[in-house]
């Protein structure tokens, strides 16, 4: 049954399932010449611009029933120390440098959208799962039906397989056990990259036949993973120019999209990694909590150990910009790729 919820808490860590849901959620928008138009997206780790997210939401529909207003990471846009000015009414204006109660901030927010237009749909992403207590399911349980909370986590290693057969099956092919269970060796508990590394292995066998073993070992990621460990490590000695030959060579052979996910994914691994053996954990300890293969995990931790925690975490911060930069179209992620290895190279 579809949702008809005008405002949606979409939570959880797998990406690739709230993605999905946000498409369903503009599908409906129609001409896709006038979609672009009705659909507004913003980021609450780079700050909620309040009366930008007023005007998107209050905002009459363009050719369309209705509009669609994402915000991903909205318990970012409000610290816990202060908020933003534009929260606050010029009476209320505090002096400068004076902590701003953060449930100020918030109450304004959840005024907003009590107050919000029925002809706007509004998403709000968190990519983790929220704990029960969380200030949004809170005020999600007191407002009643016209807010729509959905759960979407991520398969466990053992569901993995199961789930790669259905997502074949639901892009119209098929994939034998097997070479399910290959796949979920080269990808892990990423459902994003699966998806991906499924269109492309459907793509090869053109749609006609089930997906085998052999296909995964040829055409699949295992060699772009080497070639993503390759990356990682020119940075960790700072070889710029043969970090970027790695790169270009990826390219030439994997969409940006997708390397971009194996990129994440692999500096995500480094900094968990990086955390663990900070607090004396094993090699053991990391490939049992992060879940991953033992020749996996000696690499992950070996890598770790090149880098400072502060720096991956400078690192992550700055994928995430570029992440946000390539969903509004700033820039390629290409030429963000090649941009971020000449800046990490000169540090």
């Amino acid at each position: 049954m579809a949702d008809t919820s005008s405002i949606l808490i979409l939570h959880g860590s797998d990406e690739l399932a709230i993605a999905a849901h946000i498409v369903r959620l503009c599908a409906g928008l129609g001409d896709p010449a006038n979609a672009d138009m009705n659909i507004s997206r913003f980021d609450g780790r780079t700050g909620l611009d309040f009366e930008a997210f007023n005007t998107a939401v209050n905002a009459a529909p363009f050719l369309a029933t209705h509009r669609v207003v994402v915000l991903e990471h909205p318990t970012a846009a409000f610290p816990t120390t202060s908020a933003r000015k534009k929260f606050i009414e010029p009476q209320d204006e505090p002096q400068p440098d004076t902590p701003i109660p953060p449930s100020l901030a918030r109450k304004r927010f959840l005024e907003l959208l009590d107050q919000a237009q029925p002809g706007t749909s509004i998403a709000l992403v968190e990519y983790e799962l929220l704990k029960r207590d969380h200030w949004l399911l809170k005020w999600a349980t007191q407002a009643g039906s016209r807010i729509g909370v959905h759960v979407y986590t991520m398969p466990k290693r053992l569901e993995m397989p199961r789930w790669i057969e259905a997502e074949a099956k639901k892009q119209g092919g098929r994939i034998e056990p097997d070479a399910a269970g290959r796949l979920t060796e080269m990808v892990g508990e990423d459902t994003r990259i699966a998806a991906q590394e499924l269109t492309k292995l459907l793509t090869y066998v053109n749609f006609e036949r089930p997906i085998r073993l052999l296909d995964v070992e040829k055409v699949s990621i295992v060699s772009s993973q080497g070639s993503v460990f390759e990356l990682v490590d020119a940075l960790g000695q700072k070889d710029g120019k043969k970090a970027q030959h790695v790169l270009h060579q990826l390219l030439e052979d994997e969409e940006p999209l997708q390397l971009w996910g194996m990129v994440i994914r692999q500096f995500r691994l480094l900094l968990q990694a990086r955390e663990m053996l900070d607090e004396h954990s094993t090699a053991l300890d990391v490939q049992k909590t992060l879940g991953l293969f033992d020749f996996v995990a000696q690499k992950v931790c070996s890598q770790a150990g090149r880098f400072s925690l502060s720096t991956l975490e400078s690192i992550y911060h700055r994928l995430l910009e570029i992440d946000e930069g390539a969903k509004t179209s700033q820039v390629p992620l290409d030429l963000a790729l090649d941009t971020f290895i000449v800046e990490l190279v000169q540090k």
